[in-house]
C-alpha cells in the first residue's frame, strides 16, 4: 500500500500529511505527540492503510509543516486545535478514529469536544488527560509555568530540547535500546534546532499547563459520549505514568487497557502488539 505525501493549504500554513487507503474505508486520524510528528506513525500506517483510510498531518513547526513565526501564528493547543479541525473539514472527515499520542491527546481532545459527532473511536497510546499522569519528569516544566523569567529555570526548560533529551524519549524505557533506530531523534531534531524552533517549543511547554485546566471539560465529554477508548500504553514512560493510563477507566464504560513493557515510543519496540490491538478493538468498535 502507497502512503501519499501531501501538502493542505490551510488557512495560509502548508500542512503535510501523510495519506493512505481507500476513502471509502472507516478513517483514522493520527496526531502525533512531541518531538516528533507523522514520521512516527510511519510504520503503523503500512500496517493499518488495507482496512483504514489514515490520514497523519504535521503541526505547524514540526516535521515538514510550515514554520510560521510566533506572531504569525498562536503556538497554543488550542491554536493548533483550530487549525487540525479546520484541517479535517478541509479534507472532508466526517468521522474519523482518533489516535492521539503525547501532544496529540490535547489536540485530539480539544476535537472530539468541538465535535463529538465526529468520533467513532479513540486510540490512546501514552496520550494523557489526568494529572494523576504526570510522571516526575515534568518538574522542569512545571517549574517554568510558576516561573518563566527564571534565567536558570527556563534554562532547564531549553536543556529538554537536546538531543541527549531528545534519544532520551525514545530510548528510555525500553526492553532493548539497540532495536530503536536513531533516525528517530536525529529526524525530529533536525526540526528542534531549526532556527527560531526553540521559542515555539517553549510556548507550547509553556502553554500545556492549560491542557490541565481542560482536563474536567474532557472527562465531561468521556463520561456523557463514552467514546470506546483503546489505550496501549508504554508503561515505562518517563513523563505519562501508568497511573494515567488506568484513569480512563474511571469514566469510560467501554475501555480496554493494555500496559506494553515499553516506553514513551510504543510504535518503536512493540509495533506488532499495537498493531493487533488496534485491528482487534476497531474491528468490534466501528
Amino acid at each position: 500500500m502507497n502512503v501519499q505525501h501531501k501538502i493542505a493549504v490551510v488557512q495560509g500554513l502548508n500542512l503535510f500529511y501523510r495519506e493512505a487507503g481507500n476513502r471509502n474505508n472507516p478513517t483514522i486520524l493520527l496526531l502525533h505527540g512531541f518531538p516528533s510528528s507523522s514520521h512516527m506513525y510511519r510504520n503503523l500506517i503500512l500496517q493499518l492503510a488495507d482496512d483504514y483510510h489514515i490520514i497523519a498531518p504535521d503541526y505547524p513547526g514540526f516535521g515538514n509543516s510550515d514554520q510560521p513565526s510566533m506572531t504569525e501564528f498562536d503556538y497554543t493547543f488550542e491554536g493548533i486545535a483550530e487549525l487540525v479541525n479546520a484541517f479535517v473539514e478541509q479534507l472532508n472527515l466526517k468521522q474519523y478514529s482518533l489516535y492521539v499520542h503525547d501532544y496529540g491527546a490535547p489536540v485530539g481532545y480539544r476535537l472530539a469536544v468541538m465535535h463529538p459527532e465526529r468520533v467513532q473511536a479513540i486510540i490512546t497510546q501514552n496520550g494523557n488527560a489526568y494529572e494523576i499522569g504526570l510522571e516526575s519528569a515534568w518538574a522542569p516544566i512545571q517549574a517554568f509555568w510558576q516561573n518563566p523569567d527564571d534565567a536558570a529555570v527556563r534554562q532547564g526548560v531549553v536543556d529538554l530540547l537536546s538531543i541527549a533529551i531528545t534519544k532520551l524519549q525514545y530510548v528510555n524505557g525500553t526492553r532493548n535500546p539497540q532495536s530503536i533506530s536513531p533516525d528517530n531523534w536525529n529526524n525530529d531534531q533536525i526540526h528542534l534546532d531549526r532556527e527560531g524552533n526553540q521559542e515555539i517549543q517553549l510556548a507550547l511547554y509553556y502553554d500545556y499547563q492549560n491542557n490541565l485546566k481542560q482536563y474536567p471539560t474532557w472527562h465531561e465529554y468521556f463520561r456523557e459520549y463514552q467514546p470506546p477508548v483503546l489505550v496501549a500504553w508504554g508503561k515505562n514512560d518517563m513523563f505519562f505514568g501508568v497511573k494515567g493510563a488506568l484513569a480512563y477507566m474511571d469514566d469510560l464504560e467501554d475501555v480496554d487497557v493494555h500496559l506494553l513493557n515499553t516506553g514513551h515510543f510504543p510504535l518503536e519496540e512493540d509495533l506488532d502488539i499495537s498493531v493487533s490491538l488496534i485491528r482487534d478493538f476497531l474491528k468490534r468498535r466501528v
